[in-house]
């Protein structure tokens, strides 16, 4: 259901007032909010109404169910998890939460790249599949693993409750227990890649999925980088066997389907807000990628 014109970018300070839209009730909201939050989703569930609007995060979020199931979307896919299931998202992807049932029971997390790359943790990211923009963001785990996961959940609790002198290093290690614990049942997961290059390409995905708005050429995104346009398509191809105007395009198909999907703005808008297009240009793009016209996919 299209509401939006626009799809919002919300930061963590302006998560509850999106999330409880006209609810009058009082929200406990740490300083350290930005980086990092946790809660019981029993404790709110009653609070929300759905289906959530389509919108982007600039924070890392997962939620862990224990009891109860959910419908969220990832990009332009539903995916309905339940118990004993996380459902990762990373920074920028478009997401709606479409259900969750009402005995719903478990966690919900959110936490910024900084916590992680204040401790150098950041860097082993791109050892979890399910972080990556594009991959399914359910991991579903043992019954035997259940228990473990919820230790560490409760001592993440412990942790933020803590008014004065909060331990965020033990937060940040604890938070990576989460994503390395998620590993051990994520089939998907990739073998890690270490070298210079593998870094580059992370990167280089992370930009796009912030900056399609504003860059639309790989050199902008070279620039951004601080390497060459060369340098970066060398990379992206010894990595991915693809160039990395190849996962530009991809990028900007993936935006331009969920505008179509989710807001209401014209063919014409689109093809402005996706490089300052002409209609005719952007569909010609368009079907080159899709086989499709705009118009018979919106």
């Amino acid at each position: 259901m299209k509401k939006d014109i626009n799809i919002p970018v919300i930061e963590p300070n302006g998560m509850d007032s999106f999330h409880f839209s006209g609810v009058s009730w009082p929200f406990n909201v740490s300083k350290d909010h930005n980086l990092f939050h946790i809660n019981r989703i029993e404790n709110y569930r009653d609070k929300l109404s759905f289906p959530l609007p389509p919108h982007r995060k600039t924070v890392y979020d997962l939620i862990f169910l224990t009891k109860g199931s959910s419908i969220r979307s990832k990009g332009l896919a539903n995916y309905e998890f339940g118990v004993g299931q996380f459902f990762f998202l990373p920074p920028y992807q478009i997401t709606s939460h479409e259900f969750m049932s009402k005995d719903a029971q478990g966690y919900f997390v959110h936490f910024d790249i900084d916590i992680l790359k204040h401790y150098s943790l950041d860097k082993h990211l791109n050892k979890f599949n399910f972080l990556n923009f594009l991959s399914n963001p359910v991991v579903s785990v043992s019954t035997e693993a259940v228990d473990p996961i919820l230790n560490i959940f409760h001592r993440l609790e412990v942790l933020d409750q803590e008014t004065e002198n909060k331990q965020m290093e033990l937060i940040a290690f604890y938070v990576f227990a989460l994503l390395k614990e998620a590993s051990l049942f994520a089939g998907n997961d990739l073998k890690p890649q270490k070298n210079a290059a593998a870094s580059l390409v992370q990167r280089y995905k992370e930009a796009l999925s912030q900056f399609i708005y504003q860059k639309q050429k790989v050199s902008d995104y070279a620039d951004y980088l601080h390497v060459t346009p060369n340098h970066l398509n060398k990379c992206v191809k010894s990595i991915t066997m693809k160039s990395s105007q190849d996962l530009l395009n991809e990028m900007m198909i993936l935006e331009a389907k969920s505008l179509l999907k989710y807001s209401n703005l014209h063919i014409a808008e689109i093809a402005i807000k996706l490089g300052n297009q002409t209609p005719s240009n952007f569909a010609r793009f368009f079907k080159s990628k899709t086989g499709m016209m705009p118009k018979e996919y919106k």
